[in-house]
């Protein structure tokens, strides 16, 4: 079966994952008006959220490294898909927490074992390029499935989003177990794996770097919406372009990343990515109320955010191959350590109403992932004197 078509299938998965996590973001006001609750009330279903796949991903990753992947992936999306669905008919705040806690325990094996499937499926010289592919799902996610989320739950009420996401996660299903072939094993997660990853200094840069980047995004982007309602008066339709142009930018700069990445290098590319982020989340602060420079900067911060996350899963795998079931599992828990922080601190500075604080936050961990970046540069090659 071509692995292109295997690839494109989870990327498809990664979409429906980065959705369904993602989703709370887009109709935060809907879900707060719909269960008399604040803004940062709902806000902790991203919180909470996020704490269950941090300890999720590499719990599951070391308890299902013998699975084969159809199966673990498969059983996955079927999961999200029920749950989803489920979440329509929530009938109060704690069941539809509940819920999510399920759906994105289900999810948390998800990204990190479909880019460790994509190392035992691709030669050395096309895995940084596809793992990139294939977490275009997430930059799609953004692009498409966030404002489809934040149209629909204005429209129709918040039950109508979770309903849809239900049905593509049962086409996801689908499309999967078609594609993907049986008997893809990738190398299994023992103790001593483990302890090659923790010991590696290397490797604990790179996640160190993930959390930084990652907690400086959700401080601001947690509450993306509300910040744009409050700031700058815009409506759900503005909203939803927004995160749609956050998306666009993310895809845009994913593709570009997949281009130039076999002549950069994975570290010059993860730089560029990295100095978008700031550059976008700097602006943001500067033109806080004003929707022209707003929307700008998200324009610039949304290049970097997906190439950025592909670049630290290319340059784990890079490091310990062997170990990327591991590795990449750890990454995924830095990513919701840093989403879990950020919401956190995001919803303790909005609860103030310290609006214009939340983007200068972002920008103070941006630029210490920066400094962290730095310090993993490849050592410059030695030459042979005559």
């Amino acid at each position: 079966m071509s692995r292109r078509f295997v690839a494109t299938s989870l990327l498809v998965g990664n979409f429906i994952v980065g959705t369904s996590v993602l989703a709370p973001t887009g109709m935060l006001n809907e879900l707060a008006s719909g269960f008399g609750i604040s803004i940062r009330e709902a806000s902790l279903l991203i919180t909470f959220g996020a704490v269950v796949m941090c300890f999720g991903s590499p719990l599951l990753s070391w308890l299902t490294s013998r699975f084969d992947r159809r199966l673990l992936l498969g059983s996955s999306l079927l999961i999200i898909a029920l749950a989803n669905l489920a979440s329509a008919y929530a009938l109060s705040f704690a069941s539809l927490l509940g819920l999510r806690l399920l759906m994105l325990a289900a999810a948390a094996p998800f990204t990190p074992q479909a880019a460790s499937a994509v190392g035992a499926l691709v030669g050395s010289e096309q895995r940084a390029s596809t793992i990139a592919f294939v977490f275009l799902g997430w930059s799609l996610a953004t692009a498409l499935g966030i404002p489809i989320v934040t149209n629909v739950a204005s429209a129709y009420g918040w039950q109508a989003s979770y309903l849809a996401i239900g049905a593509l996660s049962l086409l996801g299903f689908v499309l999967l177990l078609w594609r993907m072939p049986h008997g893809v094993q990738t190398p299994p997660v023992e103790l001593a794996t483990w302890r090659t990853v923790l010991q590696s200094r290397e490797i604990l840069r790179l996640l160190l770097l993930t959390v930084l980047l990652t907690s400086g995004q959700f401080v601001v982007f947690t509450f993306l919406g509300p910040l744009l309602r409050l700031l700058a008066d815009a409506g759900p339709r503005a909203i939803a372009l927004i995160f749609a142009l956050f998306g666009l930018a993310g895809l845009t700069g994913n593709l570009t990343a997949t281009r130039v990445v076999g002549r950069w290098g994975t570290y010059k590319t993860s730089l560029a990515a990295v100095c978008a982020m700031l550059t976008g989340v700097v602006l943001w602060s500067l033109g806080a109320g004003t929707l022209l420079a707003m929307t700008l900067a998200i324009g610039v911060w949304g290049l970097g955010f997906a190439s950025s996350n592909s670049m630290q899963q290319a340059r784990l795998v890079a490091v310990a191959p062997l170990a990327a079931g591991a590795s990449v599992a750890l990454n995924t828990s830095a990513i919701y350590i840093g989403q879990a922080f950020g919401s956190a601190l995001g919803g303790m500075l909005f609860a103030r109403e310290h609006y214009l604080a939340l983007g200068y936050a972002g920008a103070a961990f941006m630029l210490a992932g920066l400094t962290v970046l730095h310090s993993t540069r490849p050592a410059p090659a030695r030459t042979l004197e005559a």
